[in-house]
Parts: structure tokens; C-alpha cells; sequence
């Protein structure tokens, strides 16, 4: 593949230049038709190259479908209305608002994967330094464990519950091993075999999800007492806002994850199509799932409350329809954490690990596996833990969101908003050396921000020395922090890049 180095492409991003010295010298190959259209994804961390970029746009929007369908969200649409005492009105305008703010959030980002054609993980090299990418990589890393593994429990949960609807089989501890361990290798194979057969098996648990939901709806709207719903009077409006904390803290943990599913598409995509298309997936699962769990919580709040998220639906629904939504709800499962394992296997390879992306994930598999066992073995509230770690997770994302935000609108007029050689070279050559491999001025932002965000966060096992303030008292600590960060990065000094290198 011939390029020129550091020409922009069609809408400013770079191609690439030849490899720099620690650059992987395979990094733009293969070049051919057959190695862009396989079944098995080959490509990592490098970035796409233009002839190979024959993504669209509409393929987002399955793909944010499937990455919201999750029974988790009527666990938490039912803590909405049991511990913040929100009406249905209240919780479906929470659903709405935190829906609107997180995913506008990954929409907008998801258009620098366009400019770049490289994942997030590996695009945040620009912002951070090649060095300094490190650190706030790293806790994305393990942001991304803690996910996983909620929803390889919720997973497992799903299938013990239609093996005793269906069989009779009752919840032991030989047989979570074994439905953990089965869903995790699920999980694993689809997540290896990358962006085709995950665009292949969004679209179709769309289609599937879509006609049982619409089934479920219609069965709440002829048996829920909807006289008790609308009579409930509306909660305070601190509890209203931290639901919307709540509920957002889901969506912020998929930001940094936004550009490796844009990034194939070509130069030409329109970014606002980008955005409203991945709102829009996104939005079609979510406020309706969110809303069917606070009404459900109305028939019985258990759902709040249960060690076990899934197996609530069982209860509450009848065994013609609970059955087949838990297995098309479980399908959906597998293809978040399929998603997110995706995007995990970059954050590997960027943090260093020396593997193919569809192995570099089996880090995130088996530590999803262990800390699944010891939250189904050992933790005594599901829904605590849960709600503890949105509230962390919310935060380690908002701080690395706030500066990468800035950075992407800086690199808008930029000739080369991502050079490609750069992103890959991490020595003294690289364009994004900075000073010692560090952008001191992002770093800062991000680390101050971080340290506030937490000082703002309570949770089960911890709370920070500012939770008493109105901010912390209302959950708003992410919000706290992605300004923070935003501000302090837009008010120091420019990082200042080098120039990329002419070519012999």
C-alpha cells in the first residue's frame, strides 16, 4: 500500500506515513479485499487505512441497540421509584434526560474514530502522550473488568433462570460455575471474531428484542394497576437528579469506546449522521427498558432489591412470555459484553500486551470470570455492588471524557488531526512525544479532575470528603468532574506537536 507522509485525507485526517522506529511494521498490511471482508477480524490497534474504510453509518445503529439491551436497565428503572422515590413520569423524563447526555456524549466522540480510523484507546495517545496514555488507560482498563463482569453475572443469572422455568433445575454452586463459565466463552468467541459478526448479530437481536419488548409492554399495559402508578406522588428533586446520575453513569462508560465502531467508516460520513444515529439506537432501548422496570417495581419492588436481577422476571411474567424474553435478552447480554470485550482487547494492546486483539481479550475474560464467581458466591447485594460501581465507573470516564472532548475540538482545523505513524510510534520520534512521552497540560486536567470527582462520590465502601456538598448530595460528581477537566484543559497553555518527519 502506497502512502504519502503526513498528507491529510478527505476531511483532514492523516494518512499514514512509513513506520517509525517502534512502530509495528505490519501495522498498515494487508491491503487486499479478502483480508478487509473475512469473517475473523485481523486488524488492532493500527489505524483503518482509507481503501479499507467501506463502513456506514447505519451500521451504528444496532450496534447501540444491542449495547442497551440489558435486563440491568429494568433493575435500575425499579431503583428509580424504590430508593428515589421517582413517579412514572419522574423516571421516564430521568430515562430520557441521562439517555440524551451519555449517548449525545459517545455520538459526538464516535466522529473522531472517523477522523482517525483507530480506537479510542489508541486515538487518546494524541490527548495524553504516548506515555502518559498509560495512566488514564489503565483505569479505563479496569473499569472495563468491573462491567464485564456485571453483565457476565447478570448473563449467568438469565440462564439459571430459564433452566429452572423450563426444566425445574434449581440455582447450585457446580451450576453457576458452569453457566458463568459457558456465557464468558460465549462471549469470548463472538467478541474474537469482531466487527462483522457483531454487526451481523446486533442487527439481529434488534429485530428480536424489538418484538418481545413490544410483547412485554403490551402484557404490562393490560395487567399493572395503572391507577396506583399515576397516583404516586412525585419524589425530591435531589433524588430526581441523581437518577439521571444514575442511568447516565451506563451510557459515559461507553464513550471512550465510540470511535472503534466509527472507525471504519469513510471520510465522507457526515458526523451529525453519526451522532443522531447512534442517539437514536441507543434511546430505543433505554427509556423504554428503564420505564418498564419502575413499572414493574410498582407490582412488586423486589426487582429493586433481589440478589438475582433476572430471575424477578420470571415472577412477573408469564412462562410463554418471560422464557423466550429472557433468552433474547440473554443473547443481548452476550453481545455487550461481546462489545465491550471488542473494545478491550485495543485498550490491551495499547497498555502494552503483545497479542492479536481477539486473544488480547482473554485478560478480560478470565477476570470477568473470577470476579463473576465472587459476586454470585460471595457479595450480599447485587444491586449495592452494581450501583457502587456505576458510581465509580461515571467518574474515572468523566475526567479522560472532559479532555478528550477538548482535544477533538481543537484538532477540528487542524491539516492532520490524527497522524497515523505517530499514534503507532511511542519513541522520542513520535509526533506525540509531548515532554518525555507526557502532555503535562492533559495529564493535569485529567488528574485534578479525577481526584475532585471522587471527592464528590459515595457509594457502599467508600465516600469522598465532599459528598455533603449540594454536587455530591445530588450525584453530580461526573458531571463536576467532565467540566472540571473540559476547563482546565481548554485553559492551559495548547499542547504543541511535532512536526511529522519528511520523507527520505
Amino acid at each position: 500500500m502506497a502512502v504519502r507522509p503526513g498528507v491529510a485525507g478527505a476531511d483532514g485526517a492523516a494518512t499514514a506515513p512509513p513506520s517509525a522506529p517502534s512502530a509495528d511494521p505490519s501495522a498498515f498490511a494487508p491491503a487486499t479485499a479478502a483480508a478487509v471482508d473475512e469473517t475473523v477480524e485481523t486488524r488492532g490497534i493500527e489505524p483503518v487505512p482509507d481503501h479499507e474504510r467501506r463502513g456506514r453509518v447505519r451500521e451504528l445503529f444496532p450496534t447501540w441497540v444491542a449495547a442497551n439491551i440489558s435486563v440491568l436497565l429494568l433493575t435500575m428503572g425499579a431503583g428509580l421509584v424504590v430508593f428515589n422515590g421517582l413517579n412514572f413520569f419522574q423516571v421516564l423524563l430521568a430515562a430520557a434526560i441521562a439517555g440524551a447526555v451519555s449517548f449525545g456524549l459517545v455520538g459526538l466522540l464516535s466522529v473522531s474514530g472517523k477522523w482517525g480510523g483507530a480506537p479510542g484507546a489508541m486515538l487518546s495517545r494524541a490527548t495524553f502522550g504516548v506515555r502518559g496514555n498509560y495512566f488514564p488507560g489503565m483505569i479505563l482498563w479496569v473499569a472495563r473488568f468491573g462491567w464485564e463482569t456485571i453483565n457476565a453475572v447478570t448473563g449467568a443469572y438469565a440462564v439459571l433462570t430459564v433452566l429452572r422455568l423450563l426444566f425445574g433445575i434449581e440455582s447450585s454452586t457446580p451450576l453457576i460455575v458452569v453457566t458463568l463459565l459457558v456465557f464468558v466463552g460465549v462471549t469470548f468467541l463472538v467478541s474474537g471474531m469482531g466487527r462483522k459478526v457483531l454487526n451481523i448479530c446486533n442487527t439481529w437481536s434488534t429485530y428480536l428484542f424489538g418484538v418481545f419488548t413490544v410483547l412485554v409492554l403490551a402484557y404490562l399495559v393490560t395487567t399493572i394497576d395503572w391507577s396506583e402508578v399515576f397516583s404516586r406522588p412525585a419524589g425530591g428533586t435531589a433524588m430526581f437528579v441523581a437518577g439521571i446520575g444514575t442511568i447516565a453513569a451506563g451510557g459515559i462508560s461507553w464513550i471512550p469506546t465510540g470511535p472503534d465502531f466509527a472507525r471504519y467508516l469513510p471520510h465522507s460520513a457526515q458526523g451529525r449522521k453519526i451522532f443522531g444515529t447512534t442517539l437514536s439506537g441507543a434511546l430505543l432501548v433505554l427509556v423504554p427498558m428503564v420505564l418498564m422496570g419502575g413499572v414493574m417495581s410498582f407490582k412488586d419492588p423486589a426487582l429493586a432489591k433481589t440478589n438475582d436481577p433476572v430471575s424477578f422476571l420470571g415472577e412477573a411474567l408469564p412462562g410463554w412470555l418471560a422464557v423466550p424474553y429472557l433468552i433474547i435478552a440473554l443473547i443481548g447480554m452476550v453481545l455487550i459484553n461481546s462489545l465491550s470485550m471488542y473494545s478491550a482487547g485495543f485498550t490491551a494492546q495499547t497498555m502494552g500486551v503483545k497479542l492479536p486483539r481477539a486473544w488480547a481479550v482473554s485478560i478480560n475474560a478470565v477476570i470477568s470470570l473470577v470476579g463473576g464467581l465472587l459476586l454470585m458466591l460471595v457479595a450480599k447485594s447485587f444491586y449495592g455492588s452494581f450501583i457502587s460501581f456505576l458510581s465509580l465507573l461515571a467518574v474515572s470516564f468523566s475526567a479522560w471524557v472532559g479532555v478528550y472532548a477538548v482535544d477533538m475540538l481543537r484538532r477540528r482545523h487542524k491539516t492532520v488531526r490524527y497522524d497515523a505513524a505517530g499514534l503507532l510510534d511511542t519513541s522520542r520520534t513520535s509526533r506525540y512525544w509531548y515532554v518525555g512521552g507526557f502532555c503535562w497540560q492533559a495529564m493535569t486536567a485529567w488528574g485534578v479532575a479525577l481526584l475532585l470527582g471522587l471527592g464528590f462520590t459515595k457509594c457502599e465502601w467508600f465516600a469522598g470528603p465532599l459528598v455533603d456538598t449540594w454536587i455530591g448530595r445530588n450525584g453530580l460528581g461526573w458531571a463536576a468532574t467532565v467540566l472540571l477537566a473540559a476547563v482546565l484543559f481548554a485553559v492551559l497553555p495548547a499542547p504543541r506537536e511535532k512536526e511529522p518527519q519528511a520523507a527520505a
